[in-house]
């Protein structure tokens, strides 16, 4: 495979050697014949040694016309366009070189474009297409590159649902895209393929084609079965919340309470909004599961949707939470009370040194608005090498947000911390350091650390500071 320029001189020079194509470049992969196009320019302006000189004139000399395919390829990529016009209209001997010639629809040389478009209309075909679908796609992103599209467009709408489904499994989104919305175009799916395909699928945009075009059939109540378990059941949250909003077109909104407790955020509000329009309260759901604070089976979906929309006085419900055996359910709480505006900082402090990664990080964040009225003795002891990784980030970001000569003094002493990004993020704010507005001038110990830091600054900027 050529991954960059560099591969694709490489291979535009054996080319001039003599080296067969298939040899040189692996002639399925789209990326090797456009790093071949541009290599071979590259050679010519900066390696001409290496290639043929053919002249420019018109008719072109007669070694040209008998050139071999290796050689007819290097002609197609010429940065001469007289040579790239001559080269298109005799490569019609060799098939294997087509993917040049869409290369060239897109040219930026008018004849050159033209006598290319003109073959490849006659050479495309469903089985060169399907070929040359992703080759075509990616010239189609460049300036003058929609012809290649709209002619692909046209044959393969001709294609069966056998031959499209070749191109679903490309690892070029947006071939999946194209082949995807032709097959919806042209009705060659079931509806549970679609949705199959939506919960399958990576990208976000055949998710959603896939998904609406699915739901579309949901008037039929024989494909309820068929189309809302895959979505229903997608690891997606985009597929899942679409799924949950079609229950209530089906007539099944009962079937939407599981889901306002799901990971997702998404899901659950469209959950919520299925359960409103069937008459139910979310919010009482969210109380009864949230009433056992020992429950080990508590979702922690339903915690942080108690949340999403409850009120102040569920914070009591919540705060029981925050002694949960189960991380994430303290996590959600600790994340729950922030959204309602009632995390007690000194409730707070309490969970700084929780043995979960994710519970540390949701307390750091509920306690950067009150950063400054935190021991900072307390933090400082917090970024020491004994203390575990993300106690020391959590320490460190609420020492930053306090600002001033408290943040130059935590930066400073995290310059040779052992985990290389909190190192970095040390650096980092020694160079962004300016002293606060109302702090003190003359302190000595800000020019310590500022020398302490000085090779993270410039000159100008270290004598600035002091």
């Amino acid at each position: 495979m050529l991954e960059n320029i560099e591969d694709g001189t490489a291979a535009a020079t054996r080319l001039a050697g003599g080296a067969p194509l298939h040899s040189t470049l692996d002639v399925a992969d789209p990326a090797d014949w456009l790093a071949l196009d541009a290599g071979v320019r590259e050679v010519a302006w900066h390696r001409p040694q290496f290639l043929p000189e053919w002249e420019h004139s018109a008719p072109l000399p007669a070694d040209l016309t008998q050139l071999s395919e290796s050689r007819l390829a290097l002609a197609l990529c010429h940065r001469d366009g007289r040579t790239r016009q001559e080269a298109v209209r005799r490569s019609v001997r060799y098939p294997a070189l087509l993917p040049l010639v869409v290369v060239r629809c897109a040219d930026w040389v008018g004849p050159v474009r033209e006598q290319a478009r003109q073959l490849l209309c006659k050479a495309l075909n469903v089985g060169s297409g399907l070929d040359l679908a992703p080759l075509i796609l990616r010239v189609g992103r460049r300036d003058r590159g929609d012809f290649g599209v709209d002619a692909l467009s046209q044959i393969l709408r001709q294609a069966s649902y056998e031959q499209l489904a070749v191109l679903f499994a490309d690892p070029d989104r947006i071939v999946r895209r194209f082949a995807y919305q032709l097959a919806i175009e042209g009705r060659l799916l079931h509806p549970a393929e679609l949705a199959r395909a939506a919960a399958g699928d990576q990208d976000t945009v055949v998710q959603d084609l896939c998904a609406t075009a699915a739901l579309t059939t949901l008037r039929d109540e024989d494909l309820h079965e068929s189309v809302l378990p895959p979505l229903l059941s997608a690891r997606n949250p985009r597929v899942r919340s679409a799924g949950v909003t079609a229950l209530r077109r089906a007539g099944r909104s009962k079937q939407a309470e599981p889901f306002l407790s799901d990971r997702s955020a998404l899901v659950r509000a469209c959950a919520r909004y299925v359960v409103r329009e069937q008459g139910g309260d979310p919010a009482v759901w969210y109380r009864e599961w949230c009433t056992a604070p020992d429950d080990p089976e508590l979702p922690p979906g339903a915690v942080i949707g108690l949340a999403e929309c409850g009120n102040r006085t569920d914070a009591g419900l919540l705060r029981p939470l925050l002694a949960h055996p189960v991380a994430v359910v303290r996590a959600r709480a600790v994340a729950g009370l922030r959204a309602l505006d009632c995390a007690d900082a000194k409730q707070m402090r309490l969970l700084f040194d929780d043995s979960a990664a994710q519970v540390v990080r949701e307390t750091t964040t509920a306690l950067l608005p009150s950063a400054k009225e935190l021991p900072t003795d307390w933090l400082l002891e917090r970024t020491s090498s004994e203390r575990p990784r993300h106690v020391r980030v959590g320490a460190f970001r609420l020492l930053d947000a306090h600002g001033g000569i408290v943040a130059l003094r935590a930066a400073v002493g995290l310059l040779k911390d052992p985990d290389v990004k909190l190192r970095t993020w040390a650096a980092q704010s020694v160079q962004r350091w300016h002293p606060s507005p109302d702090g003190r001038h003359g302190v000595a110990e800000v020019g310590e650390l500022i020398d302490r830091g000085r090779h993270l600054v410039s000159d100008h900027v270290l004598r600035r500071l002091k």
